[in-house]
């Protein structure tokens, strides 16, 4: 890992969401609540639509570190405020971008703040990651 300085971008994706996506996402998880796939019950519940499941978003969302990280057992700490819902259209999907930037630094951790958005809303707030300082 290189120098870090606060306000670097270590890591940045967009990751495509199906409806397969969720399904897949359900049987892993077993949550298998209908607001993930079943349009009319996401209406009946007063839903926009169907929605990612929040733990898909968080997962994917922390996972754009890790190539970065070069070893997931780094990661000390991770949370999370969910603030907006991802939703996934039948048709096209949806786009979840993600970008990590250096939020903080000591001698032993650095803090990573993501920025998770989807259509151009910020879906997790306080997004930040704390992880071992590389030797």
């Amino acid at each position: 890992m290189t120098t870090l300085e606060v306000g670097t971008v270590v890591a940045e994706r967009t990751v495509h969401l199906t409806r397969a996506s969720l399904v897949r996402y359900a049987g892993a998880s077993g949550d298998f609540n209908p607001i993930h796939f079943n349009d009319a019950v996401a209406e009946r519940v007063g839903l926009p639509g169907v929605l990612a499941h929040g733990m898909l978003t968080m997962g994917l969302s922390v996972e754009t570190i890790v190539e970065w990280l070069g070893d997931s057992g780094r990661i000390l700490e991770y949370g999370v405020r969910f603030t907006r819902p991802v939703v996934v259209d039948s048709e096209s999907g949806a786009n979840v971008t993600v970008v990590a930037k250096v939020g903080a630094i000591d001698d032993d951790t650095v803090r990573i703040d993501l920025t998770v958005s989807h259509e151009g809303t910020t879906v997790l707030g306080k997004a930040q990651v704390r992880v071992r300082a590389a030797s």
